[in-house]
């Protein structure tokens, strides 16, 4: 049974930063799948001229449908080719509209005992405003990840969406506690190749 600690979530709910952490703390590789997915993109046709006409005519959000086929993809290679070690999705690998897309990361997370969604607080709406907080987006561009006639709220989007909890094993949520804190319960929660000491 693979080992690793895969950390899903929207943006800004400190995937990175716990990678960084548990992985410094277990001694282990942090696997980054923002540092990865372009390569995996472009091994089924990712087009960077296709996405830049998407975008000039649909905005963010049609620069997002584009990219949920290579996501999919991209969360298959990236754990055939890594084992034994902290990984983080990009927001949008563990979000999938399209149920087809959605039953292929669902089967392949399925072995997985340590898949854990970060989110601020259990309460969606609370999270969405710690989040926006966070970005600075609520200043900004009133919440939206996108403006004007495309404007898409993203946040709430990938707070909301069901997917980030059918995928996850457990949820962690970090609203009052310290990185190091939200780390240790994380090594408090997770399942660990007996024998193996934090």
């Amino acid at each position: 049974m693979p080992l690793d600690i895969i950390l899903i979530g929207p943006m800004g709910a400190g995937k990175s930063t716990q990678g960084e952490l548990l992985s410094r703390k277990l001694g282990l590789p942090q696997c980054s799948m923002d540092r990865l997915r372009w390569d995996y993109y472009k091994e089924i046709g990712f087009d960077e001229d296709v996405q830049k006409r998407i975008g000039e005519a649909e905005g963010f959000a049609g620069v997002y449908r584009y990219w949920k086929p290579f996501e999919a993809h991209a969360v298959e290679r990236l754990l055939s080719e890594h084992t034994d070690c902290v990984i983080d999705f990009g927001a949008g690998h563990s979000v999938y509209e399209d149920d087809a897309l959605f039953e292929r990361v669902r089967r392949v997370l399925a072995p997985y005992d340590n898949v854990v969604l970060l989110l601020p607080s259990p309460d969606p709406d609370e999270s969405v405003r710690l989040l926006k907080a966070r970005s600075g987006e609520d200043k900004a561009d009133g919440g939206g990840a996108a403006t004007g006639e495309n404007q898409f709220d993203f946040t709430a989007h990938f707070v909301k969406h069901p997917s980030n909890h059918k995928l996850a094993k457990m949820v962690v949520y970090t609203r009052g506690k310290s990185p190091e804190e939200t780390r240790d319960e994380i090594l408090s929660r997770v399942k660990r190749e007996p024998g193996r000491e934090t």
